[in-house]
């Protein structure tokens, strides 16, 4: 069987090898540097991110209150469970958290005022430094607790109802 030079296998071989010899343009970008920074970053970010709260340790109570949406930079007032009470990360004296939230308020009484009380604090403290805020004319006061757990015992009760027990039963 003869092959004519207009073949068209025998064509497709030469020109084959006819573009081994010389290297194409490379038309695709390689997305594996990329890849790499962007995991990269995302770490630095999960780690970065628990460690941008606010810096006074305390151990919230916990309750079934869902978290606040606010926008504005709030002031935040912490009692620790020692009584030490601080504004922002400041530790002030209770006699003069009024003055120093003037001082950092302000003009504006309607900035909101987050109250982070230990769950071990004094109740009274944490009630004077409550009353001491609204009588220094703030009118938004916020407690911040913990959520997940229970608070009313609304659901305690629940579950007692699908249980059949009577409420308060052990």
């Amino acid at each position: 069987m003869a092959l004519s030079a207009h073949d068209a296998f025998a064509a497709g071989r030469r020109r084959g090898r006819a573009r081994r010899g010389r290297r194409a343009a490379l038309s695709e970008i390689n997305v594996t540097p990329l890849v790499d920074v962007m995991l990269v970053l995302l770490i630095i970010f999960m780690i970065s991110a628990p460690l941008l709260t606010v810096g006074v340790p305390l151990q919230l109570p916990k309750t079934e209150a869902s978290a606040v949406q606010d926008q504005a930079e709030p002031l935040t007032v912490s009692v620790r469970a020692s009584g030490q009470v601080f504004l922002n990360e400041t530790p002030v004296a209770f006699a003069a958290l009024s003055p120093a939230l003037r001082q950092a308020a302000g003009e504006s009484y309607a900035k909101p005022i987050y109250v982070r009380a230990d769950g071990r604090a004094p109740y009274a403290l944490v009630a004077q430094v409550m009353a001491s805020l609204s009588a220094s004319g703030f009118s938004t006061i916020d407690l911040i607790t913990d959520t997940g757990g229970p608070s009313s015992g609304a659901a305690a009760r629940a579950s007692e109802k699908d249980a059949g027990a009577a409420p308060g039963a052990p």
